[in-house]
């Protein structure tokens, strides 16, 4: 008499799964920004500390001001400069075209009176143009946030020179929302396309070592073309990030889901072996003795795994125990909560 092999069982269910694709994802600053000056000068102070949180328009850096200011202030004497001579050169030109007209002074004169006071008319339209220039470059001194982020590293501190657009002084990242970048085989571009037609895409992005629920986001791009180096195609979502769970350069793991399988046969994933003829599992039949079912398996998600082809639901399979297992082999059921197969000897 055989001996019964001792052996855990579970039942295949029947119930809805989900279809998805998981990958390795990359975390991603939704934007970032490099802040540079626009102009040559020392930094009085800066109005951040690293690692802070800034909002758009926040003030970050003053560059010294005083160079910017004196040539102000000297384009707009010259602008006042201009502007009385040009005042002056308009009287002298209507007085001379009265005088023109009445054959008191010849044609020449008042065309050098004209020349004189167009010339001067230019001058003032420079200067302006000048004074505007000089405006700008002194607003160069004042450095805000263009956008709303977290600061990095104090990359320049105040004391020191900078030059236009060549020093760095510090790198915002936006973070809420912020971007996973991941990229899946493109056998399943058709499939996502299809399904994104449908809707947008959730995606659930979960870290190494970290309790608590996964981070959800939706599908929001789908690179143009395929990576033919490695038959990839790269795909980058979106989450809201409110909890500042994600961060940039992070790797997670990235879960897209695409549908729901109705009605699907499922069983424990570890009930599935697999051989020199494919995939099977072990079924535990009436008798308490075991049949090898050649089985095509489907989507993996989490601990379980759907049948495609082989197993029926309510069937009995065998999760712990194959490796003493054969066909035809006795077995006895080591884990109380499952019930042995109807119609048991």
């Amino acid at each position: 008499m055989n001996q019964s092999v001792p052996v855990t069982v579970a039942e295949a269910v029947e119930k809805d799964m989900p279809v998805q694709v998981t990958a390795i994802g990359n975390v991603e600053a939704y934007s970032t920004v490099t802040i540079k000056s626009l102009v040559d000068g020392e930094i009085q102070r800066a109005y951040f500390t690293q690692g802070q949180d800034v909002r758009k328009g926040d003030l970050l850096f003053i560059i010294d001001q005083r160079p910017f200011k004196a040539t102000l202030q000297q384009t707009e004497a010259n602008l006042a400069r201009d502007e009385a001579q040009a005042q002056n050169a308009r009287q002298q030109l209507q007085r001379y075209s009265q005088l023109e007209q009445a054959g008191i002074v010849s044609k020449d004169q008042y065309d050098q009176y004209q020349t004189n006071a167009t010339a001067l008319e230019a001058a003032v339209r420079a200067d302006r143009a000048a004074v505007e220039q000089a405006k700008i470059q002194l607003s160069y001194c004042s450095i805000y946030s263009p956008i709303s982020g977290r600061t990095g590293s104090l990359l320049v501190y105040p004391g020191n020179l900078v030059k236009t657009n060549d020093t760095s002084l510090v790198v915002i990242n936006q973070i809420t929302p912020i971007y996973v970048d991941f990229s899946v085989p493109e056998q399943y571009l058709a499939e996502i396309k299809n399904y994104e037609m449908r809707g947008r895409l959730q995606v659930l992005a979960s870290i190494a070592n970290n309790g608590g629920r996964p981070s959800a986001g939706r599908l929001s791009f789908i690179n143009n073309t395929v990576d033919s180096s490695t038959g990839t195609i790269m795909l980058k979502a979106t989450f809201p990030n409110g909890d500042r769970r994600l961060w940039p350069g992070q790797f997670v793991s990235v879960t897209v889901d695409l549908t729901t399988q109705p009605h699907a046969t499922v069983v424990p994933s570890q009930a599935v072996q697999t051989g020199q003829q494919g995939k099977y599992i072990y079924v535990v039949k009436p008798d308490l003795t075991t049949e090898l079912r050649p089985v095509r398996v489907g989507n993996t998600v989490g601990s379980d795994t759907v049948i495609e082809q082989g197993i029926k639901p309510g069937e009995t399979v065998v999760t712990n125990g194959q490796l003493r297992l054969y066909p035809g082999a006795k077995v006895a059921i080591k884990n109380a909560s499952a019930s042995a197969p109807d119609n048991a000897s």
